[in-house]
Order: structure tokens, then sequence, then C-alpha cells
């Protein structure tokens, strides 16, 4: 049975517009990957309330999980619990429980929890809220998709909240394989290669070190033995010295 299938929607024009890095999406494929989900597409869309319904929408048709990043702290910018509310048509409003974490947060550090804060507390109607240890607020799972903040910091600690809910499948497995040789000419073999194996993946990952071309080979699946033949297979057609 094929593992669960998951996308990641990452929201926010500083992202977009370069001043931000996105280091949330490489943490998330990492995690999956050892969960047994396997994480399919990622879409990146600007703090536009249409784009981030029509995307979420689109991805959560299509995929087992959503899970998205950015959109849910206390500015007028942050529209991402209403978009989320909007793609489901169900109301959204200030939540009790979520209210009480924060409430209770701002107080034990002498700071009013004032409207803006209150936004973050806002949740929309059937979602489940996800437990944030490193700064309070909340995300939450709606459906299949979980919201989560996108400071990395907080989008990893949601993760970790997240996933042991979730039903995973077999771990993706991997070996690598370094060959001193261009794409060019290993181009054939590795494409029998893959031939003979169909339920493994193999991709090559080209480099260029001191003006020598090279690629590293990597070869992944859910089967060891069946990964470890491909691999004594990959060593023999290219029997040179190679680095693992």
């Amino acid at each position: 049975m094929p593992n669960p299938t998951a996308a990641m929607l990452v929201i926010g024009d500083e992202i977009l517009s370069g001043r931000t890095r996105d280091a949330n999406m490489h943490h998330l494929a990492g995690e999956l990957t050892k969960h047994g989900i396997t994480l399919r597409e990622v879409r990146i869309v600007s703090d536009d309330h249409d784009a981030i319904v029509a995307a979420l929408n689109a991805l959560r048709a299509s995929h087992d999980h959503v899970f998205t990043s950015g959109g849910i702290g206390p500015t007028h910018d942050d529209i991402t619990a209403d978009s989320i509310a909007a793609a489901f048509g169900v109301p959204i409003d200030l939540r009790a429980d979520a209210a009480a974490l924060l409430a209770a947060h701002y107080e034990q550090q002498g700071s009013e929890f004032n409207t803006a804060r209150q936004r973050m507390a806002r949740i929309p109607d059937g979602a489940t809220l996800i437990e944030n240890p490193v700064s309070i607020a909340p995300g939450f799972t709606l459906g299949n998709v979980h919201v989560m903040a996108g400071v990395p910091s907080v989008f990893q600690a949601m993760v970790a909240s997240v996933l042991p809910t979730l039903t995973g499948g077999a771990p993706l497995l991997s070996q690598t394989l370094r060959i001193d040789r261009g794409e060019g000419d290993i181009a054939g073999p590795l494409g029998d290669l893959a031939a003979a194996f169909p339920d493994l993946s193999i991709g090559s990952y080209p480099f260029q070190r001191n003006g020598a071309f090279g690629s590293n080979i990597v070869i992944r699946g859910h089967d060891g033995a069946l990964l470890s033949a491909a691999m004594t297979q990959l060593r023999a057609l290219f029997p040179e010295p190679a680095t693992e």
C-alpha cells in the first residue's frame, strides 16, 4: 500500500520577495520522510486571500495532508486563518481555549493581551489546536490541513506536535554513490539500471569540483534489500574509486 501523500503551502510576501529564505520546507520534507509520508508538492503564495483559498482547495483535494506555514500572527497581513475558514466554508471567531492559553502567557510576561494578540486566538469552527511550546500561540488542524506558524523554531515545534497524531507508512530509505564522471558518460547505464528497478527512485545530482565533473547518484526506496541490490549493480557498472 502506498504511503500517505502531503503538500506544503508556504504563505508570505516576504518569501516571494526574497527578503526571507524559507527553511520550513527543508525541515518538513525530512520529518515527513522519516514518518513515511511522501511530500509531493510545495507551493508558495502571497498574502492574498483569494490566492491562499485557491491553492489550499487544490492541494487538499489531491493530497492526504496539507501543511501550511506563515500568516497566523497578530498583524493585519496575517490572513491565513481567515483564508482557511473561507476555503472550508466555516465561521471563524475568538476561541475560548486558545484565548485562555494566550491570556495566561501574556499575563505571566507582564504584557497586555490586547486586540492584536487576540487575533491569534481566532480559530475556524471545527478545528483542533496544534500545541506551540515555543511561543504559546497555537496552530490548528481542520480536515486534512495543518496550519502552522512561519517562524522556523515555532514551525518545527508544531510539526513535532502534529506528526505523532498522523498515520505514516514505510520510511523512505536512501543510499548515495559519488561517481567522478560527467552525466553524459553515465546516463545510458544509469537509465538501464532505473528500468531494471522500477520500484526504486534513482536520481543523478551533478557537481563540478576543481574543474572536474561528477555526479552523486541517490537511490531511494522502501525496500532495503532491493535498494542494496541496486546499489551493488551500480558499483559494478562504475567500478572506479567512488565515494559514498
